[in-house]
């Protein structure tokens, strides 16, 4: 069971900081779906100019810095090869995510976000708090506790950049012809 929206408190099924940390992994995710809900296929691929990135596109890059950053903390490994063939555009986005990530309903990213979002759940409930505190194996320079800052950190910023492109999605025409 999820805190209150506007409570960071520990949650049953979690240690103490791992169930806090949940908390903000949880309410910013349920702000991103609010921000997304009833967009088309031609919304999420809009591109507001040559150089931005689609509300798919990043969609698509949240659930690709989860799934990196569970190889990274919860298996103590960089990408293999092949995740890295899997992942690779939604993680670095640009030009290859412009041409690559488009044609999707919104249920395709709805998906990958919940299904990267049950496997860090499950595996944050079978670590305790001092995990947190642990070097991450190949990236000894951040500890558990950052990483996953940091994936809730980074769908905040692409939320803002999704309600920024949302709000200058392209008006439907109302007007009526004239005959």
């Amino acid at each position: 069971m999820l805190p209150s929206p506007l409570r960071i408190e520990p949650i049953a099924g979690y240690t103490p900081t791992i169930g806090r940390l949940v908390g903000m992994l949880s309410y910013a995710r349920s702000t991103t779906l609010a921000a997304v809900r009833g967009l088309t296929i031609p919304e999420l691929d809009h591109l507001h100019d040559a150089e931005s990135n689609s509300i798919g596109a990043l969609l698509a890059h949240m659930a690709a810095v989860e799934r990196s950053y569970q190889v990274l903390t919860f298996e103590a490994r960089l990408l293999s090869a092949q995740e890295q063939a899997q992942w690779s555009t939604a993680l670095q986005l640009g030009a290859a995510g412009r041409r690559a990530l488009r044609g999707e309903p919104l249920e395709h990213y709805l998906d990958a976000l919940a299904a990267a979002r049950r496997s860090t759940l499950e595996a944050l409930a079978a670590r305790d708090d001092d995990w947190l505190e642990r070097s991450v194996g190949p990236a000894p320079a951040i500890n558990a506790h950052w990483a996953w800052f940091h994936v809730a950190e980074d769908e905040v910023n692409h939320r803002g950049q999704i309600r920024w492109l949302r709000a200058r999605l392209p008006k439907p025409d109302t007007s009526e012809a004239v005959t």
